[in-house]
């Protein structure tokens, strides 16, 4: 296991769904995003390399396994999505959310630290 992989591969799913966010709820808060639908599907070209790039980054760390990068992916995920709505739209993190934003934590913690 290589940590720093591990770390980089988060790091750019953190940045790819950051990104991807604001590419699928920008609608919802800005007309720029509404009347923009082409830009948008093409700024999925450079957000796929995102994730594919943290995919190699995070397998490689993990010695060529694919189950824990995608337990960290989806983790990194939910802990951006999780942000930003709070953040933009002010919907603030009930109980249910903040369970979920643990147990995401939880799975990002497993998948590192849990040795085989």
């Amino acid at each position: 296991m290589n940590i720093i992989q591990i770390i980089q591969g988060f790091l750019i799913f953190v940045v790819a769904h950051f990104i991807t966010w604001f590419q699928l709820n920008g609608q919802f808060k800005w007309d720029w995003f509404k009347e923009n639908e082409w830009i948008l599907a093409l700024a999925g070209i450079p957000i796929s390399f995102l994730y594919i790039w943290g995919t190699r980054m995070s397998v490689g760390g993990f010695d060529g396994m694919l189950w824990p990068t995608r337990f960290v992916g989806f983790g990194a995920g939910i802990i951006v999505y999780a942000f930003l709505v709070s953040y933009v739209f002010n919907e603030g993190i009930n109980l249910k959310t903040f369970v979920s934003l643990l147990l995401a934590t939880a799975l990002i913690c497993i998948q590192v630290l849990w040795k085989n």
